[in-house]
């Protein structure tokens, strides 16, 4: 898999205070530059900043059925190697994450075989981690 460049995404979240410990501690993403309103942080490698929009207010509603189950949209996250993204889960689990969908095994034996789960920030943001099986089956059909 070729080198890729880091990506920035920036998201709103309705309390900083809450999100800010949800990343730094829960998560245990290390922080960057920061003013009050926003966090820069280190998403494995990329640039992740949170700002803060007290109006902020994602659809719970909002789901697309992706191998029988509800996946939230939008969702953002990181394709991780396979023993990272064991670990991560793990990590997440003793942490107490609540999960929209557990860590499981989605298209099991196919093409693109990926492990995946799925949790909300504290404004409601869902993530998605997930790695492959196979890395040069990331665009398998």
């Amino acid at each position: 898999m070729a080198s890729l460049n880091p990506f920035h995404l920036a998201v709103p979240v309705n309390d900083l205070a809450k999100a800010r410990k949800f990343y730094t501690d829960t998560l245990s993403f290390k922080e960057g530059r920061n003013d009050i309103h926003w966090v820069d942080y280190d998403f494995f490698g990329h640039q992740f900043v949170i700002h803060e929009d007290k109006s902020h207010q994602p659809n719970p509603d909002a789901f697309s059925m992706v191998d029988g189950h509800e996946v939230p949209v939008p969702h953002f996250g990181v394709v991780l190697e396979w023993k990272s993204f064991h670990e991560f889960a793990k990590h997440l689990q003793e942490k107490n994450i609540e999960f929209v969908i557990e860590p499981y095994i989605r298209f099991e034996g196919k093409p693109g075989e990926q492990a995946t789960m799925f949790f909300k920030d504290p404004s409601g943001n869902a993530l998605e981690f997930k790695s492959f099986k196979d890395m040069n089956q990331i665009f398998a059909k």
